[in-house]
C-alpha cells in the first residue's frame, strides 16, 4: 500500500496512460477501476483552486485557516511559493526556482493588455504618484507662454526671402521692424508658433530661438563660426558629457555655447581670448543665452565655461595641472599654440582646428613637422550645405498657376492608341488608375531649385590626433 503522499503522482500517471489509444483496454489498468482515477482528478482540481486563492493579498491569512480546516489529510505538504500540485518525476525536474517563477509571472503580466486595469494590482505609492506628476509637469513646461525677459525670434518669409529678428521681450515697448510694429503686450502670454499681424498688415511667426538661430543672430565681434562647421567639429572631437575641453579663441562665444551643451553640467570648458573686446562680448552673449534659457526651461543651462583673457601661448602655468579630452582652436596661427597645449592633451585626444583658407592648413602641418609633435592629421574637411526651395508656382499677379492639359499631335495620338490596344487589359486598367490626372495634388505645378543665396565656403576643418610614437 502506497503512503498518502505518493498516491497522487501514481494515480495521475495512470490516468495519462488511460488516455492513450490502445492502452485503455489494458487488463492491467482495469484492476484499478475508474474510482482511483476520478479521485486523483478531484485532488488535482482542488489543489489548483487553492493555488489561485493563495495569490490574493489581503485575505491570505483568512483563507489559510479555511484551507487547513477543509484540506484532506492525504495531501502532501506545501512547497513555499509553488502550490500543492501533484507533479510527476519529469515535471519536478523542470520546476523553476521560486524567484524565476515569480519573475516569469511578472513578465507575462506586463506583456498583457496595458489598457485593461487589473483590480488585484497594488495601488501606487505617494512617491510614485509624485514622480508621475513631476514628469507631466516637465512635459507641460515646454508649452509655457512667452514671458518677459526671454529671447524671442520673429520670422517672416516669402519663398526664399526670409527676415528674422531676435529681440528680448519685456512688459512695455514695441517690436519695431521694416515690416511694421507690434506691441510687447500683445506678445506676452502667447505660445510659441503664434502668428501675429503687424501694423503694416504683415503676418509673422513668433518662436523661441534654437541655439543655431541664436548664434547666427546674436551680436558679433569677429566673424562667427557657422553652426554647420561647429557641428562637424563636435563630431571630430567626439565630446561626451563630463569631458574637459580647451578652446583657444572665444570670438563671439558661439563655439563656447556648443561646447557647453556637449560637455554638460559635469564637464568643463576653458576658453582663452587674447582681445579684451572679444572676451567681454563672448561672456555677454553666453550670459544672455543662459538667462533666457532659465526663464523658459525648468533645468538651468550649465554654468561650465571659464572665459580667460589671456594669450594661449603664455598660458602654460594656467593649464599645467589640467588634462583635456579635446581641444578646439579658432585662431590665425594655431601652430604657435600647439607646443603649449600639447602636453595637456590626453593620449589619443583630438584637436580640431578651424582655418579660413588652405594656406593656413599648410602652415599648420608644416609647424607640426618642425616642432616634431606626435600629432597625426586624420582629416581635412570643408562642409558645404546647399539649401533648396520647393513651393507652388505662382503667376506674376500672385495667383497660383494651373497645370494645363498637354497638347498631343494627332498622328502621335493615333499611334499611341494602336500601341495601347496590343497591351493586356489589366495593364490598361492599372495605367488608368495611376494616371496623374486622377490625383488632385498634381493640378498645381511646383518649383524645385536651389535658393539663390548660399553660404558656400566658410572654413577648412583639420582633425589632429595625439599618438604615442614608437621608441627607436
Amino acid at each position: 500500500m502506497l503512503p498518502a503522499g505518493h498516491r497522487c503522482p501514481v494515480l495521475l500517471h495512470l490516468r495519462r496512460l488511460r488516455r492513450r489509444p490502445g492502452i485503455a483496454t489494458c487488463p492491467f489498468l482495469r484492476v484499478f477501476g475508474q474510482e482511483p482515477i476520478e479521485r486523483a482528478r478531484s485532488l488535482f482540481c482542488e489543489s489548483s483552486q487553492r493555488d489561485a486563492r493563495d495569490g490574493e493579498g489581503q485575505r491570505k491569512q483568512a483563507q489559510k485557516k479555511v484551507y487547513r480546516s477543509e484540506s484532506p489529510p492525504c495531501l502532501p505538504p506545501r512547497v513555499p511559493d509553488i502550490g500543492t500540485r501533484c507533479l510527476s518525476s519529469l515535471e519536478s525536474l523542470r520546476l523553476p526556482a521560486p524567484g524565476k517563477e515569480s519573475l516569469a509571472r511578472e513578465r507575462e503580466d506586463s506583456s498583457g493588455d496595458q489598457n485593461q486595469l487589473d483590480p488585484s494590482l497594488p495601488a501606487l505609492d505617494e512617491s510614485e504618484v509624485g514622480e508621475l506628476h513631476a514628469r507631466s509637469s516637465l512635459s507641460a513646461s515646454r508649452e509655457e507662454p512667452f514671458r518677459a525677459g526671454e529671447l524671442i525670434l520673429a520670422e517672416i518669409g516669402k519663398r526664399e526671402t526670409q527676415f528674422k529678428k531676435l529681440f528680448r521681450l519685456s512688459n512695455v515697448g514695441y517690436l519695431n521692424s521694416s515690416w511694421g510694429t507690434v506691441s510687447f503686450s500683445d506678445i506676452v502670454g502667447k505660445c510659441a508658433g503664434q502668428i501675429l499681424r503687424s501694423s503694416s498688415g504683415k503676418h509673422f511667426m513668433l518662436k523661441r530661438p534654437s541655439l543655431e538661430d541664436y548664434v547666427l543672430l546674436m551680436k558679433r565681434g569677429p566673424a562667427i563660426t557657422y553652426p554647420k562647421d561647429m557641428n562637424m567639429m563636435m563630431m571630430m572631437m567626439n565630446i561626451h558629457p563630463g569631458d574637459a575641453v580647451l578652446e583657444a579663441g572665444s570670438g563671439s562665444g558661439g563655439m563656447s555655447l556648443f561646447l557647453s551643451r556637449a560637455v554638460g553640467s559635469q564637464g568643463r570648458v576653458i576658453s582663452f581670448e587674447i582681445r579684451q573686446d572679444h572676451h567681454e562680448l563672448a561672456k555677454k552673449n553666453y550670459k544672455h543665452w543662459r538667462d533666457s534659457w532659465k526663464i523658459s526651461h525648468i533645468e538651468e543651462w550649465p554654468d561650465n565655461v571659464d572665459f580667460i583673457h589671456k594669450d594661449i601661448s603664455g598660458a602654460t602655468e594656467d593649464i599645467k595641472s589640467l588634462t583635456f579630452d579635446a581641444v578646439a582652436l579658432d585662431m590665425l596661427n594655431p601652430q604657435v599654440a600647439l607646443p603649449v597645449l600639447y602636453p595637456n592633451l590626453k593620449q589619443g585626444g583630438i584637436c580640431a582646428v578651424y582655418l579660413a583658407n588652405i594656406t593656413q592648413v599648410i602652415e599648420l602641418l608644416d609647424g607640426i613637422r618642425v616642432c616634431e609633435l606626435a600629432l597625426s592629421c586624420e582629416k581635412i574637411s570643408e562642409v558645404i550645405v546647399r539649401d533648396w526651395l520647393v513651393c507652388l508656382a505662382k503667376q506674376k499677379n500672385g495667383i497660383l498657376a494651373q497645370k494645363g492639359e498637354p497638347k498631343i499631335n494627332t498622328d502621335l495620338q493615333i499611334h499611341s492608341q494602336k500601341k495601347i490596344r496590343i497591351e493586356d487589359e489589366e495593364f490598361q486598367e492599372d495605367d488608368h488608375e495611376e494616371s496623374h490626372s486622377d490625383f488632385p495634388c498634381a493640378s498645381f505645378p511646383y518649383i524645385a531649385r536651389p535658393i539663390h543665396w548660399q553660404a558656400g565656403h566658410t572654413a577648412f576643418l583639420v582633425k589632429l590626433r595625439k599618438f604615442k610614437p614608437q621608441l627607436n
